[in-house]
């Protein structure tokens, strides 16, 4: 059956998860959500098995993920499933999340959903793992994914992870991140160190940044993926003094360029 995965990535974690499910079901077609946010249109799969892989963002879904999950039409899907990535919880609340905006909007909700851990990124609270810790999460987040692409090939259903104080986490900071999210970039400032490379701009999966005068300028759109901060190969932007010694990073199995790509 061909399945269709719909991905939204900032530094390459829900992207190289996609990647890893797809390679594994075979027959698989992998379409970044951000190529889809410009337009109000209702967005049908042709595919018969439909998949949607995201980080999960203060124990809910990013905002633009969000967004495109109210405009799919799952009438001719005969399985959906999702798997959400995150660095330290949450995803129980971002999967069911989900499920309620399908049932709400689409008529049905997930078959299934996964939550993954790989290496945290929100480099505004604090520095992702490096070195051998960084590989320890990574290799068994490869393991936990091989065999979450074996459940979605026998198009296995199951229950929605349940747990009730990441409901309550949720329900206190979703709401507040929600609202602020757009406009987190007025944290954002380069240095010196900018080379005018425009990587910062090209990565951005809400095309929030603009080069004037070979600096980066942010226009509030923001998703707070964070991918400008890690993915600047000078390390030129920072969101306070708190970032200026944090490890930047980026899914090693994915490159700049296939964060870069636009369909």
């Amino acid at each position: 059956m061909k399945t269709i995965i719909y991905y939204f990535t900032g530094t390459g974690n829900s992207l190289a998860a996609a990647k890893k499910v797809a390679e594994s079901l075979g027959d698989s077609g992998l379409v970044p959500i951000a190529s889809l946010a410009k337009t109000a249109d209702t967005i049908t799969p042709a595919a018969g098995r439909v998949g949607i892989v995201c980080p999960v963002y203060f124990s809910g879904l990013p905002a633009m993920v969000a967004a495109f999950s109210e405009r799919l039409d799952l009438a001719a899907a005969d399985y959906v499933f999702s798997v959400v990535t995150h660095g330290g919880g949450g995803g129980s609340a971002a999967l069911r999340q989900l499920d309620g905006i399908l049932i709400d909007k689409a008529g049905r909700g997930l078959d299934a959903g996964f939550a993954v851990s790989m290496p945290g990124n929100y480099i505004l609270m604090y520095a992702s793992p490096a070195g051998e810790k960084r590989d320890r999460i990574l290799a068994a987040a490869d393991a936990e994914l091989e065999a979450i692409a074996g459940r979605i090939r026998q198009e296995e259903k199951a229950n929605l992870p349940h747990a009730p104080l990441t409901r309550l986490i949720k329900a206190v900071m979703y709401p507040r991140f929600r609202s602020r999210v757009h406009g987190e970039d007025r944290r954002f400032t380069v240095t010196e160190a900018c080379t005018s490379c425009g990587i910062c701009a090209r990565v951005c999966p809400a095309e929030n940044i603009e080069m004037v005068d070979g600096r980066p300028v942010w226009n509030h759109r923001c998703e707070l993926c964070c991918g400008c901060i890690h993915l600047c190969p000078a390390g030129a932007i920072q969101a306070g003094k708190a970032t200026e010694g944090r490890q930047r990073y980026r899914n090693p199995s994915v490159g700049v360029a296939e964060l870069e790509r636009r369909p």
